[in-house]
């Protein structure tokens, strides 16, 4: 694929959890929940906010055209895409044409003004990645989740 370098992958080990080496695939996932999701399910104390000050409540303002342009402009052409497959090359081309982009135009202001925000545009997924430079790869915390998000999330 056009966005992953080529690069030398570090020595194989199993890695280990708790003392214990993860030889499956359930025990890997397991290290890797409880690893990067460790404050989950865990108690939050909410009353810290009770002493911020309120705000007034201020309405989303609809995007323009020019606004979604400038938006993707600075977008890199070589970033991974995620579950939709599009990449940020691919929605320039296909936001060029003035048809499309009026079209998503209007998809992302009725989801303002509905305040509803679809599914699919809260799908992700998540890549482990080793961290460079680690003297060894055998605990969950040598690597990196990256979390690819859909495409039309960000216009």
């Amino acid at each position: 694929m056009s966005w992953v370098k080529q690069q030398k992958l570090p020595a194989v080990e199993a890695i280990c959890f708790q003392g214990q080496p993860c030889n499956d695939l359930p025990d890997l996932w397991r290290a890797l929940h409880q690893s990067y999701n460790a404050t989950a399910n865990r108690p939050v104390n909410l009353s810290v906010l009770d002493k911020v000050p309120s705000q007034a409540t201020h309405s989303w303002v609809p995007f323009s055209l020019l606004e979604m342009q400038e938006a993707l402009k600075v977008c890199s052409n070589v970033s991974a895409p995620g579950s939709d497959h599009i990449t940020w090359q691919y929605l320039k081309v296909i936001l060029a044409n003035n048809t499309c982009a009026v079209g998503i135009l209007s998809l992302a202001n009725a989801c303002l003004s509905l305040h509803h925000w679809p599914r699919y545009f809260k799908e992700s997924v998540s890549i482990i990645i080793p961290k460079p430079g680690k003297p060894a790869y055998d605990t969950p915390k040598a690597f990196r989740p990256i979390v690819l998000l859909n495409t039309l999330l960000f216009l």
